[in-house]
């Protein structure tokens, strides 16, 4: 357990920003493997689940506990982008964002990096996938900015 602690914590370190690994997965979580192939496959903390290791990209999926963890601990995280106030109920709902409705978005990120969306009161409101980088995301006035894959409202 020890080992895949420290493995998670090297993902999560890589994938969202330096410390954020120690921050997501505290000592008491419980890692979950594959069946077929016995790798690490889910990360849970008091039974829900907070992050899902893809197995195509041996990157983390966050769940909105996950997010919620990383908004709240991290904060040299870079993987949020910040929406209007005014659209936040949509992407709360599941909805994906748009390129006009940026605030900001981490420099750090990429097009098909892994995101948080929060509101203007860093407000977790979704959890999914950058479809622009944090420049376009800024400058572009049209198009998908995030395709959401789970809002905070679709998951209680």
């Amino acid at each position: 357990m020890d080992n895949s602690l420290k493995r998670v914590r090297s993902i999560a370190d890589f994938q969202f920003g330096k410390d954020v690994g120690a921050k997501l997965f505290p000592k008491n979580v419980e890692i979950a493997y594959s069946k077929r192939t016995g790798r690490i496959r889910y990360v849970f903390l008091e039974g829900k689940r907070l992050a899902t290791l893809r197995p195509t990209s041996g990157l983390f999926s966050l769940s909105i506990a996950g997010a919620k963890r990383v908004a709240k601990n991290a904060v040299s995280a870079k993987c949020f982008v910040t929406v209007k106030d005014a659209v936040s109920k949509f992407i709360a709902e599941g909805g994906d964002v748009f390129a006009v409705h940026v605030i900001n978005a981490n420099k750090e990120v990429h097009s098909k990096d892994e995101v948080i969306v929060v509101d203007e009161r860093n407000e977790v409101l979704a959890v999914g996938k950058a479809v622009l980088s944090s420049e376009e995301m800024k400058t572009f006035k049209r198009g998908v900015a995030v395709k959401v894959r789970r809002g905070c409202l679709e998951e209680s």
